[in-house]
């Protein structure tokens, strides 16, 4: 079992910056993927980043060029990095992780990143 906890969301103005942490309860060096995922009201949950070990990170074409994610398998955290952002980029951001076949997952609580001036 994996326990995640989000950090860092909050109130942002259009084209400002903010950075999210995600802190996991155990180990990450045996975790296969770690993940952001965003879910704004009324919308499917959608992919923000995804950040396999051992290979390249992955975005979502709307966050491409504006965010960066990574992992710290040694704090046993993970990041993401917001620049740039938009009122559409308002949702609850989730932390996940998991194994390659998707036959582990855990996710976070999420924290709330709201964009509007």
């Amino acid at each position: 079992q994996v326990q995640l906890m989000e950090s860092g969301g909050g109130l942002a103005l259009p084209g400002k910056s903010l950075r999210l942490s995600c802190e996991a309860s155990t180990s990450l060096e045996a975790i296969n993927v770690m993940a952001w995922y965003r879910q704004a009201p009324g919308k499917e949950r959608e992919l923000v980043a995804r950040i396999p070990t051992g290979g390249p990170t992955t975005y979502g074409k709307t966050v491409q060029g504006r965010f960066a994610a990574s992992r710290d398998n040694i704090k046993n955290t993970a990041s993401l990095q917001m620049t740039r952002l938009t009122p559409e980029d308002s949702a609850v951001y989730y932390c996940y992780a998991g194994d390659f076949w998707g036959r582990q997952a855990f996710w976070g609580r999420g924290t709330q990143v709201t964009v509007a001036s």
